[in-house]
Formats: C-alpha cells, structure tokens, sequence
C-alpha cells in the first residue's frame, strides 16, 4: 500500500476515533458545530481528510451535515429519541437471552471488567466516561450472543442512545445508581435466558423513564478544550 495513503487512513481513523469518543462521553454535545478549519488544526491535517471523517461519522448517525452550514453533532429529536429507545427495546432482550445461553467464564469475565470500570469512572466524577463504558457493557452483551447483524444494529442505536442522553436525561448523578448490570451478569452467570431477557426490559424501560423528553439546549463546549488539545 502507498505510504501516503497509510498515513491519511491512520489519521482518518484516529480523529474519527477522538471525536467519537469526545461525543460518547459528552465532551462535545449535541448541536455543537464541528467547523472543518478548527478540526483540521487541532489535528494537524488538511481539510480534506477532516471532511471525509465528518462524512464517515454522519453514516453512524452522529453528525449532521447542512448544505452551507457545516456539519453539526446530531441532536435527536423527542420522536428519534423514543423510536431509538423502541428498537433497542425490541432487540435487546432477545439479545440477552441468547448471550445467557452462549456466556462463557472468560465473557463473564469481561462483563465484570466493564462494571468496575464504570463504578471507578463515577467515583472520579467522570458520567460520561461512565456512560460510554455502559454503552460498551451493552455491545459486549450482543457479542456474546453472536448476532452479528443485530450487533452491527445496536452499535447505532447505543450510539444515538448517547446523544439522546445528553440531551434529555433528568438526574446525571444517577447514571448508574442502578444494579441492572450486577443482575445481568448473574443471569448471562447461570445461563438464565428467561431471567436476562426479562432483566433487560426492565433494565430498558428504566433508562427510558429517566429521558426528560422535552426541548433542552446544551451548553456550548470548546472543541479544543473538549479534545484535550
């Protein structure tokens, strides 16, 4: 492979892979205007390759791009944020279900990983680094079910599911007061399908009735200072 377009995929991934992560931990928030000189600077690349990792990044559903405006972070509305909500809803529990059947010791394992990580980002007062591993607990889940399509679906759905938290969740300190994740873990443990799949409806609909479903401005963020740049 050309040299030339080894590094240009390389900085490709790494400035999709940071901008991601930044919006996953709501470092940027939704609304925010990602301004392709701004991005191309703090990365030190041109603005070519900054618009092909805005482009790569609207296709997961977490950029907007306006014809004349430039490209935003998605900001869901109050319909997308319950119809996001209702497919991972639908699929899910399913999902758990078959992981319960499938889970070995080394993905139960893992799972355990994923909550202490959690419970250490909270503990450094760290939400969104909470959040985002959460996300991560719930990927995990899918792929130890094996479901590769269901899993490609989720991906999205748990990356607007960020969005749509940033927006529109009603207490912040309580992002993880629950022990769902504990409870699933014991089910996936003893190869309960019944008991995951119903775990995860409930774990579901919880997270949903904490959603503030009404019209929210977040406040503005420096895209410098939320990139550590």
């Amino acid at each position: 492979m050309n040299p030339g377009m080894t590094l240009q995929t390389s900085n490709l991934d790494h400035i999709v892979g940071q901008l991601t992560e930044a919006v996953h931990e709501h470092r940027i928030l939704p609304g925010a205007k990602l301004r392709e000189d701004e991005v191309g600077e703090i990365f030190g690349v041109s603005r070519t390759i900054v618009r092909q990792a805005l482009r790569a990044m609207a296709h997961e559903g977490l950029v907007t791009i306006e014809r004349n405006r430039g490209a935003f972070v998605a900001r869901p509305s109050i319909k997308q944020a319950r119809e996001v909500f209702e497919a991972r809803a639908l699929l899910e529990p399913q999902t758990a279900r078959a992981a319960a059947e499938r889970a070995t010791p080394e993905d139960i394992a893992q799972l355990e990983r994923h909550i202490t990580a959690e419970h250490d980002a909270l503990d450094r007062g760290e939400a969104g680094v909470a959040l985002k591993l959460s996300g991560d607990f719930h990927m995990s889940i899918a792929r130890i079910a094996d479901q590769k399509i269901i899993e490609d679906f989720l991906r999205q759905l748990i990356s607007r599911s960020s969005l749509v938290i940033a927006l529109y969740w009603r207490r912040r300190n309580a992002l993880c007061e629950s022990h769902a994740h504990h409870a699933l873990i014991n089910a996936l443990r003893m190869g309960d399908g019944d008991g995951a799949e119903e775990l995860m409806k409930g774990h579901l609909l919880d997270l949903f009735t904490q959603l503030d479903l009404r019209e929210h401005d977040p406040a503005p963020t420096s895209l410098r200072d939320a990139l550590g740049k």
